[in-house]
């Protein structure tokens, strides 16, 4: 039905519908489901980040002690008061570091787009929640919507960081999740657009340099720096901030920079804060002798 943004919006203002609903019509076209088949599918993923949100905030530990407690330490300084950034904002960024810290404690996580980058989604989802107080309907078409612009993504760039770098796993992630905001508050199929690009554009170059080729650091907390731009660029859409760049020729600037980056920045460990002193040391100290010969 649509293989790019622009075919996505194009389908949704001609059926006076929101973005989530195409979404739901592509995949009922595509998997030959009905369309409580299809609600199922998505509730059940749902689930799973509800789970993994309500596991993240009773703390949890990674096996290699790099990380956990992040996501508990921040909703414990949310209810103190002191903030800086906003209760909304805050409580999305927890909830985001916490989802990782789920998948880095080998929970069970939704990949949104991928495990690395799961926790943006997420994130912003429960955290907004609690300010729109949506349906379950539409809180499964945040997710329907979501899913509308990574498809877009997957098939005409990457969501690798092997491939792409981190640009592709966390900065998919928080445009997904910036487009999906935007219908949730109430915005156009064209502001969900803006949204992502905007959202995406600040993420541009964004190495994937995991130390010790592990999902932990610093990859937890990208995801919350993922959901805090999120919502800064649903806001800038929703007050009517457009992006001058095209969200398809945003995302194919994209796949572009992710094929120019060396590959000691693309998931290897060989460079970036995985070959600082200090990301070299956690790697002795996680591998032993071990990780000067261990592939990554």
């Amino acid at each position: 039905m649509f293989k790019s943004v622009k075919e996505l919006v194009g389908l949704a203002n001609e059926q006076q519908v929101g973005i989530s609903e195409i979404m739901i019509q592509q995949e009922m076209s595509v998997r030959y489901l009905e369309r409580d088949e299809v609600y199922a599918m998505m509730e059940r993923n749902l689930e799973v980040m509800e789970d993994a949100v309500a596991r993240s905030l009773e703390g949890v530990q990674s096996v290699t002690g790099l990380t956990g407690g992040d996501a508990v330490l921040l909703q414990k300084y949310r209810a103190s008061g002191k903030g800086l950034s906003g209760d909304l904002l805050l409580d999305a960024v927890s909830k985001a570091i916490g989802t990782n810290e789920v998948n880095a404690a080998m929970g069970k996580i939704c990949a949104t787009p991928t495990a690395g980058s799961a926790g943006v989604v997420p994130g912003t989802l429960f955290a907004v929640k609690e300010r729109l107080n949506p349906t379950r309907d539409q809180m499964l078409r945040y997710l329907f919507t979501a899913g509308a612009f990574g498809f877009v993504v997957a098939n005409n760039a990457s969501i690798s960081g092997a491939a792409g770098g981190c640009q592709a796993e966390v900065g998919s992630a928080t445009g997904m999740a910036a487009a999906a905001i935007v219908e949730m508050a109430g915005g156009t199929p064209e502001q969900s657009a803006h949204a992502f690009a905007i959202a995406l554009k600040n993420m541009l170059g964004l190495v994937c340099d995991p130390v010790a080729g592990l999902v932990e650091v610093p990859c937890v907390k990208r995801n919350a720096m993922g959901g805090a731009n999120a919502l800064v660029a649903a806001d800038m859409a929703l007050a009517g901030i457009t992006s001058r760049i095209p969200c398809d020729e945003v995302i194919g600037a994209m796949y572009e920079i992710g094929q120019m980056m060396p590959s000691a920045l693309r998931e290897t460990a060989k460079g970036g804060l995985a070959n600082t002193p200090t990301g070299r040391w956690l790697e002795s100290k996680i591998f032993g002798e071990q990780s000067n010969e261990r592939v990554t």
